[in-house]
């Protein structure tokens, strides 16, 4: 397997699930959203579109405040795996994504199926581990375990912000290295 940097063209950041009323279930749910914030917020300065989806979004609400501005799409969908919904093709670019990074809620559910159903389509993933949450501790683990088993690069929020920059020359670095002091 050739190992290549998560760069800022090509990628997409797909946010699963940020949800009002799963959020205050997951464990350390506001440093996970904090770290969504920094992804999409890196995103917005480097021309990488952001997608969302909301699970049953009359049961589980709209995506939470902190994220809401951030998607150019949202797919509303019941199915666990949001590659399962019929229309997922509408949250990816025109021109298609090399790269799907990957933040969101529940790890070891909509999360790890939405990852998994990506790469049976051949997508490359980028699991950001510290920006994916699960009520348990243990089935956050699980899940990316399982997640890099099913071929998932599993990184966290720094790794992706300083890749999409490459260099320290880039014109927005301070800006993005903002978001992380």
């Amino acid at each position: 397997m050739t190992l290549v940097l998560v760069d800022a063209p090509g990628s997409l950041l797909l946010l699963v699930d940020f949800q009002k009323r799963l959020m205050p279930a997951i464990a350390d749910g506001p440093a996970v959203v904090a770290n969504a914030v920094r992804l999409a917020e890196a995103a917005g300065m480097l021309d990488v579109p952001v997608a969302a989806t909301e699970q049953n979004p009359d049961g589980l609400g709209p995506t939470v405040d902190e994220l809401a501005a951030y998607p150019q799409m949202v797919l509303m969908k019941t199915a666990f795996g949001a590659t399962s919904e019929p229309g997922f093709e509408t949250v990816l670019p025109p021109s298609g994504a090399e790269r799907i990074v990957v933040a969101g809620c529940e790890a070891h559910v909509c999360v790890l199926q939405t990852v998994i159903g990506l790469r049976e389509r051949g997508h490359r993933v980028v699991l950001v581990a510290d920006a994916v949450g699960s009520r348990t501790p243990a089935n956050h683990r699980a899940a990316l375990v399982r997640a890099r088993e099913h071929g998932a690069e599993v990184v966290t929020t720094e790794m992706v912000l300083f890749e999409w920059l490459a260099n320290s020359h880039h014109p927005r670095f301070r800006d993005v290295q903002k978001l992380i002091k």
